[in-house]
């Protein structure tokens, strides 16, 4: 997949008889798969197809969702496993200073001093503020994703500037 297609979550088990199916969604906001909205599936065989959602549900931290086309459970059941993707461009513009994290995982992560720390692999939601995942080979650092932490993002270049806390 390229970086115009975000992975919104997985379709993990299927619902009833009619072709509704479970997803484990990494998306925040059901705004962006609301019914007339399109979506793409990608299956574990590296097949991928577009798809319009008809309904969508919350239930339980987890998303009963159908899709045109998918209109009984055998069907719903060979979709188990696959990948659910959304268009990047159904998501809203950032404010200056903002990013979306699939925009920074994969970046070099260096300290204040030029050191390289590794690369950002992945965030940990906590209750207070966000953890960043640095990895470098079998060596892992985990910052807060805070400003006074965090001094420079530049996407261009691939690169974040750390001012790591004492003792990390």
């Amino acid at each position: 997949m390229d970086r115009d297609i975000l992975r919104a979550g997985k379709i993990v088990g299927v619902h009833g008889i009619k072709g509704e199916f479970k997803v484990h969604s990494f998306i925040e906001s059901l705004d962006l798969l609301q019914p007339g909205n399109e979506v793409l599936l990608q299956k574990n065989d590296g097949e991928h197809r577009a798809y319009t959602v008809r309904k969508i549900q919350l239930y339980k931290n987890i998303l009963r969702m159908a899709i045109d086309g998918v209109d009984d459970r055998n069907a719903a059941e060979k979709l188990i496993g696959a990948g659910l993707f959304i268009p990047r461009s159904m998501l809203p513009e950032t404010d200056p200073d903002t990013w979306y994290w699939c925009d920074l995982i994969g970046l070099e992560v260096f300290t204040t001093d030029d050191i390289y720390v590794g690369r950002l692999t992945s965030f940990i939601e906590t209750g207070s503020n966000d953890v960043i995942v640095i990895n470098d080979g079998d060596a892992e650092t985990l910052v807060p994703a805070i400003a006074s932490v965090v001094i420079d993002i530049d996407l261009e270049s691939g690169r974040m500037r750390v001012k790591l806390p004492e003792g990390l």
